[in-house]
């Protein structure tokens, strides 16, 4: 990640659970992170990346319905980064 392009992330980002969704299609890497929330602790963070174009739409449609907080979202050359929280 171009560290020009990351915001501080709460969770640090060497702490944040990351899932590497990049070279997936909608809806695969929601659906991915929604199956890797289940797992976790309420408040915990997950960092999501993908270079998916949809899921610039599909993970901030996810949290608003899910309930879970987008913290932060952030785009670099080659994929974005995503952190949720989640809800609980």
């Amino acid at each position: 990640m171009d560290s020009r392009s990351h915001a501080p992330y709460p969770c640090g980002m060497d702490d944040c659970d990351t899932l590497d969704a990049r070279g997936l299609l909608c809806p695969l890497p929601v659906l991915k992170l929604r199956k890797r929330m289940q797992k976790m602790p309420a408040g915990s963070f997950v960092r999501l990346l993908s270079d998916d174009p949809a899921a610039r739409i599909d993970v901030p449609h996810f949290c608003n319905e899910s309930g879970h907080e987008l913290v932060a979202a952030d785009e670099a050359d080659d994929h974005q980064s995503y952190v949720v929280r989640k809800a609980g």
